[in-house]
């Protein structure tokens, strides 16, 4: 019975046999490498788009920077470069602490120890090169080619060797997905360009602790719990805004121990999660262990209430309502600081006992971007930088939701304009992001997925088919109101820049960005929790119980 299914195949050109018939007949004349042709393209693929995004970065790395040539305190560049002056030059007990030698007035040391320890191993590198660079008190706005050419390296390096692998990992491991798809997702978060502007113009080292949070995701997708909570817990250490996806971490390894059981391997696992955190946090604060005082005043480093509820035009819910209600005036800093704990609390709240009672992958990658935008919109003391905390978890459901994706991400660079403009960075901001929306259009056919079922509502939309009628217009919708979205963004980033404000309001440009994408980012927020509440996994779930 096999001899005639091998006689009809044997017509066949090698190249139009699949892996698996090639498993079946192994008589066949297959050439043996064929097999691995697929993996070996692929991994061509992703060594070309790593060369690109390394591209995209250096390119962006040659502009201007934070502060550039702006006297007294210059900016983000100046920051870090005194962090190294301050960790190289001083004892460990003097880094957050104010002094003759350390005045926490200049760019004092703000973030938690990883981060103050990274500063010392770049100091230690730049004093190989050139010890005016980090030279105690003389070296204080100090710029030059060379040294802009050491601080952008810096930032390349902690990229690619933290920030980049993560992503290549995580895409290949992304389940019933094509290598084409994996490929496509890679290059579109590496090209997101957000994180390239601020980290590679700006001038910041994000990709670390984003990067270690991405470690932390791929490791609990793998169920190795432990090592991902190791990496999550490098990553709160490097930057205290990782508070951000604390809870979606704690509330999943959480549900997962009740769901082992608390009797039996739960109860052990919870246990080892304990001991595993708890030894990080000894290690990387182990210095700053040696009284109470040192750990207090890190702390208050950490976290300065007495800055107020925010700073300059964050796209976030405080700021945009001072538009219409000086809240700073109305209510005291204890008052604005309960009042934004409280409304941060409760927005968290569903999406924590949602994931803590049905942990799941696809969950917790969605309550990661739920956690990040509500502490963006909602919490106390929020920078514009830092809605790049749900920018990156926006980039893992690339693949999944590429339409929502895109557009979130590309409002999320837009929301970041004033800074982008002060910096000097519009030519940069401009090309990187048509290149991005060019790579998720090439890439994904972003709009011929605004289907219910492509973003993610079939469940939501069953719920409310007897009460809502305009439901089957919802793609049509979706469509045009991206299209105005995006016209929207382009006109005022154009204005922006070329328009001088009337005299009577020079903001007028800045609070627009900054109000226009706090209203983009509540549509965000309640999208996401819709589609994590009503998830089509979890009703499946339910309707076989029942």
């Amino acid at each position: 019975m096999r001899t005639a299914p091998r006689r009809l195949m044997a017509w066949r050109r090698p190249e139009a046999f699949s892996n698996a018939e090639a498993r079946a007949w192994p008589l066949c004349p297959v050439p043996s490498g064929l097999l691995q042709r697929p993996a070996m393209e692929k991994w061509s693929l992703m060594t070309i788009t790593v060369l690109l995004a390394l591209t995209v970065r250096w390119a962006v790395s040659l502009g201007s920077y934070s502060g550039a040539g702006k006297p007294p305190m210059y900016g983000d560049y100046e920051a870090q470069r005194h962090w190294q002056e301050v960790t190289y030059n001083l004892p460990i007990r003097q880094w957050y602490f104010n002094t003759s030698d350390n005045n926490l007035l200049y760019w004092g040391l703000d973030y938690p120890p990883l981060t103050a320890y990274h500063s010392f191993l770049c100091a230690y590198v730049a004093k190989l090169i050139n010890p005016d660079w980090i030279a105690l008190h003389t070296s204080r706005g100090y710029e030059s080619q060379s040294h802009k050419l050491f601080m952008r390296t810096t930032v390349f390096v902690a990229d690619l060797l933290i920030y980049i692998p993560a992503v290549i990992l995580y895409c290949c491991s992304l389940k019933e997905t094509s290598p084409k798809k994996k490929v496509s997702s890679a290059l579109c978060i590496l090209l997101y360009p957000g994180l390239i502007l601020i980290d590679h113009g700006h001038f910041q080292y994000n990709s670390v602790s984003l990067g270690f949070a991405l470690w932390g995701v791929l490791c609990l997708s793998y169920d190795w719990d432990l090592l991902g909570s190791v990496a999550f817990c490098l990553a709160l250490n490097y930057k205290q805004m990782e508070l951000y996806h604390s809870l979606p971490f704690f509330c999943y390894l959480l549900g997962k121990c009740f769901k082992k059981g608390l009797k039996g391997k739960g109860l052990l696992l919870l246990i080892k999660l304990a001991g595993i955190v708890v030894a990080s946090f000894a290690v990387c604060w182990l210095p700053f262990c040696t009284d109470v005082e040192q750990i207090m005043q890190v702390l208050r480093r950490l976290f300065p209430i007495d800055r107020g509820l925010f700073e300059d035009k964050v796209a976030n819910f405080w700021c945009s309502l001072s538009v219409l209600i000086k809240i700073k005036d109305v209510a005291s800093s204890q008052t604005q600081l309960k009042l934004s704990f409280a409304v941060t609390f409760l927005s968290l709240l569903p999406t924590c006992i949602k994931l803590t009672v049905q942990p799941s992958l696809r969950g917790f990658k969605l309550a990661l971007i739920s956690s990040a935008l509500s502490f963006f919109l909602f919490s106390f003391q929020v920078h514009e930088k830092s809605i790049l905390l749900a920018s990156v978890p926006v980039c893992l459901i690339m693949n999944e939701i590429p339409f929502m994706a895109t557009w979130f991400l590309l409002v999320s660079t837009f929301s970041m304009l004033p800074l982008l403009l002060k910096d000097g960075l519009l030519l940069a901001y401009v090309v990187t992001t048509l290149a991005f929306l060019s790579a998720c259009v090439a890439s994904f056919a972003i709009f011929e997925k605004t289907s219910a079922k492509d973003l993610q509502l079939k469940p939501f939309s069953l719920a409310l088919r007897g009460y809502v009628s305009w439901l089957k217009l919802f793609p049509k919708m979706v469509r045009n109101l991206f299209l105005l979205s995006v016209t929207l963004m382009g006109v005022l980033s154009v204005m922006s820049a070329a328009v001088h404000p009337p005299q009577r309001f020079p903001d007028l440009f800045p609070v627009s960005v900054s109000s226009i994408s706090c209203l983009h980012f509540l549509f965000f927020w309640v999208y996401f929790n819709v589609i994590l509440h009503w998830d089509s996994t979890n009703s499946k779930n339910l309707k076989k119980i029942s």
